[in-house]
């Protein structure tokens, strides 16, 4: 056990409410959502001298009150060793602690089986990709497969949980922005209550909205620098270049619009043909704003990438006459305040980091908090939903975390969203 130095122990006796406690316990063996918290109320504090500790770790900076002086003669060890725990029947609060553990090995279990989609679901968009030329209508047919999976999956009744991939997952990093844009763009579509018809378009759009870069040099595509003029009209000839493939395969106008559309503008500002307004496809208007908000998030160089919570404000404030208001309103409220990847301060000053975000109910996601008490590997996810005593007080910039936070939450270099897919999963092929 480490002992910070603003900590130390007093003597169970000079407990008081309003005194933040740190216990040196493992968080299986009391009833507290928290290792360390602030006393609320006396049946707080009689439940920790229910515990049987000769002494308790203090916080006296994030106290209430200071602990009176020790008696004298009296003297403190270098450890709070904990004696027996009392054996008390389930209390209420007990319960409610068993039922949270319950629900956050939930909530790690939905986490592994929802990256395990994932990385099927790249896997699968990859054979897609290097099928496209060989064999296009195979390509065509595994491309209807799983859009037809991510589209039921999507338009199901239950709220949809958009969830924080982990870095390089899969090793499938090149098709993670077609997936991130797919995913972000249904969630989106469903929220402004499409027809299944016009999602399903919106779904193959997407996943070929990018399709024309294939004839763009890497050089271009992932260069880290400014790219020259030159080499901007280059890379913006990817739209036209998508769309004798998109014929190739057989895509529908509304898809094909998809690839040719995402990057004009409502001001008239885009390209590559510099529509405006209503000229430019629904469809392409709404992945025009999924698109933007993923290149903010996701840039060739990280270094240079907004966090998921600026790359909002950014499009708020400055894109606004660029995107349909509308698509992108509802994209701010169903994605929340605290989008998956944003660092953040809870209201007992936890810093953590949203891992999910259920669309229908924004300003409560998912959080993994830092807990040092806590092994990184076992770390606690809140689920704000049901936790209502505890709220998001502030977001913060991944700089203004400790080392050791840092460390603990392992903020992302690259944003990858993914849902939970309900049922079937598309068909696996070699």
């Amino acid at each position: 056990m480490n002992v910070t130095a603003k900590s130390y122990q007093i003597i169970i006796e000079q407990l008081r409410v309003g005194m933040f406690v740190i216990l040196d316990l493992s968080w299986l063996q009391h009833d507290f959502p928290r290792n360390s918290f602030k006393i609320k109320n006396e049946e707080q504090l009689a439940k920790i001298r229910a515990l049987g500790l000769k002494r308790i770790r203090i916080d006296p900076l994030r106290s209430d009150s200071v602990p009176e002086p020790l008696a004298p003669g009296e003297t403190i060890s270098a450890e709070a060793r904990p004696t027996e725990a009392v054996d008390l029947p389930e209390s209420p609060m007990a319960k409610a602690k068993r039922e949270r553990i319950e629900r956050i090995n939930q909530q790690r279990a939905a986490v592994v089986e929802c990256e395990s989609q994932f990385v099927r679901t790249a896997a699968t968009l990859k054979h897609i990709n290097n099928n496209l030329f060989a064999r296009p209508q195979e390509a065509y047919q595994r491309a209807n497969e799983l859009v037809d999976h991510l589209v039921d999956s999507v338009l199901t009744d239950r709220d949809i949980a958009i969830h924080l991939m982990k870095d390089k997952i899969g090793g499938e990093e090149m098709y993670f922005h077609s997936l991130n844009v797919s995913v972000l763009a249904m969630m989106l579509a469903k929220q402004m209550k499409l027809p299944k018809e016009a999602v399903k378009e919106l779904g193959f759009g997407s996943l070929f909205h990018d399709i024309g870069k294939l004839d763009i040099p890497d050089r271009v595509l992932h260069k880290t620098t400014p790219l020259t003029r030159a080499e901007q009209n280059l890379f913006e000839l990817h739209c036209a270049y998508g769309e004798p493939i998109a014929k190739k395969l057989g895509l529908s106008r509304a898809a094909t619009d998809i690839i040719l559309e995402h990057h004009e503008c409502m001001d008239g500002s885009g390209y590559p043909k510099r529509l405006k307004g209503d000229q430019i496809s629904p469809l392409a208007r709404i992945v025009a704003v999924v698109n933007t908000y993923d290149n903010l998030c996701n840039r060739p160089n990280p270094a240079d990438s907004l966090s998921p919570y600026a790359a909002l404000a950014h499009m708020f404030a400055r894109q606004r006459n660029q995107l349909d208001g509308d698509p992108l309103g509802i994209f701010i409220r169903c994605l929340g305040v605290y989008p998956p990847g944003t660092i953040v301060r809870l209201s007992d000053g936890t810093p953590g980091m949203v891992v999910a975000v259920n669309s229908a109910r924004p300003l409560r996601p998912a959080v993994l908090i830092y807990d040092p008490e806590v092994p990184s590997s076992e770390a606690i996810i809140l689920d704000l939903e049901h936790e209502p005593d505890v709220n998001i007080s502030e977001s913060l910039k991944p700089m203004q975390l400790s080392r050791e936070a840092h460390a603990y939450l392992n903020p992302r270099k690259r944003m990858s969203y993914y849902f939970n897919l309900p049922n079937s999963r598309p068909k696996a092929r070699s």
